[in-house]
């Protein structure tokens, strides 16, 4: 049974509007509390709808209580609402009004389908691995030092490569002369990773991947190790500075700074609903076996 629900969006188009509404219309009709994040509620006022709602959260803490999220928008939003969640564990379903929806499985055409889903308990909870950056520097990310995707270590600018000196749990690894380093979750192997050449991960499986991008050496490949890994960081480069972020959050930092990643001691719980599964969001999202010289495809 649900109790209370709370909903993270973005500032959205006026052509989503009517999706949102129809979110609150459905929870509405069941006298469910609903609580928004502030800059939801921020844009909801200036677009002149007011909807019900019990409260504002501004921090985790905020969401105790809370049975469910929904974050309505697209992959970027749901990555969002994880930095809200944080350690409180509350599961998250993604509402896709964005465009590819990975993380936001549920389609906009099915709203009503997924909330009903949700108070008749169709569904169960896929936990994933979060990875949490430790850093000699507080004020980074402003603590929330969290991604459910990747941490990437980034040159700035068109400057010349840097190189990234590489140690897994204190043994050397490699120094990678590129553009910058993932370290990716098996979540976000389907996101930057997968566009610098890195292998897609089942997100059950306990790995990070160690993807380079545009590497100056063609025979570095990237590495799958143990989640249990410590991995850490020396930069160096021609420029003073360099960027390093946690998913789509990004932070200016020098050589001096001292980073390491390791596996966050709580995971994301994602709401799958029932009938979902992620080899079925593979082939759906990346078209595999799709080929115009095949009229039959086969989608169980």
């Amino acid at each position: 049974m649900l109790n209370k629900i709370a909903i993270h969006s973005r500032a959205f188009e006026d052509n989503k509007l009517p999706f949102i509404k129809q979110i609150f219309s459905e929870i509405d009709k069941r006298g469910i509390p609903i609580l928004i994040s502030e800059a939801f509620h921020e844009h909801l006022i200036k677009i002149n709808f007011v909807p019900n709602v019990e409260g504002i959260y501004h921090k985790p803490e905020d969401l105790k209580g809370t049975d469910i999220m929904l974050s309505v928008g697209g992959d970027g939003t749901f990555l969002e609402a994880v930095t809200f969640v944080q350690d409180m564990k509350t599961p998250i379903l993604g509402i896709n009004t964005g465009r590819l929806g990975f993380l936001a499985t549920t389609p906009r055409d099915r709203i009503k389908y997924g909330i009903d889903a949700l108070f008749e308990g169709a569904y169960s909870i896929d936990e994933r691995t979060l990875i949490q950056l430790e850093t000699d520097r507080e004020d980074l990310f402003g603590g929330v030092n969290i991604a459910l995707n990747e941490f990437a270590i980034l040159k700035r600018d068109s400057s010349s490569m840097i190189v990234v000196h590489t140690y897994i749990d204190g043994e050397y690894l490699n120094s990678y002369w590129a553009d910058g380093l993932l370290i990716a979750t098996p979540t976000g192997s389907t996101g930057y990773s997968l566009s610098v050449g890195g292998p897609v991960v089942v997100p059950q499986s306990h790995n990070f991947i160690i993807a380079p991008v545009s590497p100056h050496n063609l025979n570095v490949r990237p590495l799958i190790v143990p989640d249990e890994s410590v991995i850490a960081f020396e930069i160096e480069g021609r420029s003073k500075n360099f960027l390093v972020s946690l998913d789509s959050r990004s932070e200016k930092v020098d050589a001096s700074i001292q980073m390491a990643i390791r596996r966050c001691n709580y995971p994301a719980r994602l709401v799958r609903l029932n009938g979902e599964n992620f080899l079925n969001t593979l082939r759906l999202k990346l078209n595999w076996g799709v080929d115009v010289r095949n009229h039959q495809y086969r989608y169980r």
